[in-house]
């Protein structure tokens, strides 16, 4: 009981983040498109300058959970995905970097060369984390003591030499890159006025139509390469409650998208997010880390999971934490509310 509670509230945090810090990355992707001066690019930034740092916690305190409530698939993981992990943690420090650096010396070379470290930067992350979400619905090739190997790619094909690279991955991280880049266009849209707001509003027109066609694709793709996820629906028909979300949210974006409500839309792009990502966790319970090999070796709910004494007392210091995390979150966001200008604030952004 206390294993099942603990997979719920790690799935959640890993959502929040997602669904903060996906405006954060997908605005940094699409930031060069959609701005075209430096007065623009800055004006961009301002819009995620008092969040992001924040929005990055929900990462942090997600990895500190998952050590805490399932130490076998924190070993298991962290040692397996040791590469990609690296590149992330690579990604995440020039992301921050290159927001807090740009303003710091006047020149045009200066602002390019970090504008384009903060595109890069962002576009990559949310690529490595629709992969790393790919890898863990298909599967890895764990042993009969939980660890596992693989190279960052090996022939791109499913199979039992798989990469962490392969075409599936790959389709599930370019469809999360889409995805962002259009969580971030509608932040952008409820941030920002003038041509940067015009612009991203017709880049997120656009970009609906692509999210769309990834959705369906991906949700093929992914019931024939997880016969799991599928099955799960069947047997509990009641988890259809959260592809229902996520569909509803697609069908609110581009309701609200048309009639130019930026703050619906943008709240229908969230809906979609939680849906998506709350659909993969029902549908993959209760394993946590399939293995593609032999299924036995499968790392689970029951088998990852902490002393029970231990997750009782944890959930106390847990409810507590989330209390005041979700109460700076609300102040913040209540002081940062409307949009943005490059009227006073911090010079830096």
């Amino acid at each position: 009981m206390m294993g099942t509670i603990w997979f719920c509230l790690v799935a959640l945090m890993i959502a929040m983040y997602v669904v903060l810090d996906g405006f954060d990355l997908g605005a940094g992707a699409i930031h060069l498109f959609v701005a075209r001066t430096d007065e623009e690019r800055r004006l961009v930034i301002r819009s995620i300058g008092p969040v992001w740092d924040g929005n990055e916690v929900w990462l942090l305190a997600a990895g500190g959970t998952l050590y805490f409530a399932f130490p076998a698939l924190y070993a298991s993981a962290f040692s397996g995905f040791y590469l990609p992990l690296m590149i992330v943690l690579w990604l995440l420090i020039l992301r921050g970097i290159s927001i807090e650096f740009r303003g710091q010396v006047e020149s045009p070379v200066w602002f390019r060369f970090w504008d384009v470290v903060f595109a890069g930067s962002s576009l990559l992350l949310a690529i490595f984390y629709g992969a790393a979400l790919a890898n863990v619905v298909r599967g890895v090739p764990l042993d009969d003591k939980g660890y596992f190997f693989e190279a960052l790619w090996t022939n791109f094909r499913l199979g039992p030499d798989t990469g962490i690279l392969d075409w599936y991955t790959i389709l599930v991280g370019i469809a999360a890159l889409v995805t962002l880049a259009l969580h971030g266009a509608l932040w952008l849209a409820l941030k920002t006025g003038g041509a940067v707001h015009d612009r991203a509003q017709r880049l997120a027109r656009s970009l609906w139509w692509a999210v769309l066609a990834f959705t369906i694709l991906v949700t093929a793709v992914t019931f024939a390469v997880q016969p799991h996820v599928p099955g799960n629906l069947v047997d509990h028909p009641w988890g259809y409650i959260f592809p229902a979300l996520a569909c509803a949210g697609l069908a609110g974006m581009e309701w609200f998208i048309l009639k130019k409500d930026d703050f619906k839309s943008f709240l229908s792009s969230c809906a979609y997010l939680l849906g998506m990502l709350t659909s993969v966790v029902f549908g993959l319970y209760p394993l946590i880390l399939p293995a593609s090999a032999n299924p036995a070796y499968s790392l689970t709910v029951s088998n990852s999971e902490a002393g029970n004494y231990g997750l009782r007392v944890g959930l106390v210091w847990w409810i507590i934490g989330m209390i005041l995390v979700t109460g700076y979150s609300v102040y913040v966001y209540g002081s940062f509310a409307g949009k943005v200008s490059l009227e006073g604030g911090d010079e830096t952004y």
